[in-house]
């Protein structure tokens, strides 16, 4: 049976990611990767994993988009100050561009000035910027959902807002009752684990696997192995 192999949260840790995928030995012609979002900020190389990740779409991997993604493009495509604040000043957007060769003098903006969006040209970042809006922000499997921050526990998923899917933490790990297996990452492990030391995938007895390591704040980059249920990961 062909594996499918599973990953979140990769926020820039080219590195770790390559790594994962050699200890697992991917292999897109008998094996199925399932990416869940976050593929940017905090990390020294988003711009290096969007490379990676634009080729392992073309081999056949599903893309799905994350909160950051959702994030980036409201910061790059909108004249908002709080969008652009929220993601460039306080949520790893500036190890972000920084990866593409921007420094912090060019979009971080001073508190005590009046917001001016900075102009930044990069045609790398710009193709990046239009691979990330095509992203859908869940798949669904036969046996299983695939999303990055989880579903509504009430609304049907055709009838739910996209920013939900890509945002929600409690409202869904708390009270989820489907039929169906969700596999999403967003949530680190520890708090679904109760426990900070303990970043190994959560299988919880409602039905819901969280396999977001931490791996860009020390944890470690989980790779779930399906139909197995087998746990990969790097540190």
């Amino acid at each position: 049976m062909k594996r499918t192999l599973v990953i979140s949260d990769i926020h820039g840790e080219l590195e770790l990611f390559e790594q994962l995928l050699s200890n697992v030995q991917y292999n897109p012609r008998h094996d199925q990767l399932i990416l869940l979002g976050d593929y940017v900020d905090r990390g020294p190389d988003s711009r290096k994993v969007l490379d990676k990740i634009i080729e392992l779409k073309a081999q056949g991997a599903f893309i799905l988009r994350g909160n950051h993604e959702d994030m980036m493009i409201k910061a790059l495509t909108t004249n908002d100050e709080r969008s652009w604040k929220h993601w460039a000043h306080r949520n790893g957007g500036s190890n972000t561009l920084q990866s593409y060769g921007f420094s912090e003098s060019e979009f971080i903006i001073p508190e005590n000035k009046d917001f001016v969006k900075p102009v930044l040209h990069s045609e790398k970042l710009a193709g990046h910027l239009a691979f990330i809006q095509s992203l859908d922000p869940i798949v669904e499997h036969n046996d299983y959902i695939f999303v990055h921050a989880g579903v509504h526990p009430t609304i049907p998923i055709a009838e739910t807002d996209p920013y939900v899917l890509m945002w929600i933490r409690e409202e869904f790990y708390n009270n989820y009752r489907g039929d169906k297996p969700v596999i999403f990452g967003h949530t680190p492990t520890t708090i679904l684990h109760n426990d900070k030391n303990n970043h190994s995938i959560y299988f919880g007895e409602n039905r819901i696997i969280g396999i977001d390591g931490a791996a860009v704040y020390g944890g470690q980059l989980n790779c779930l192995e399906l139909p197995a249920k087998v746990m990969h990961y790097v540190k």
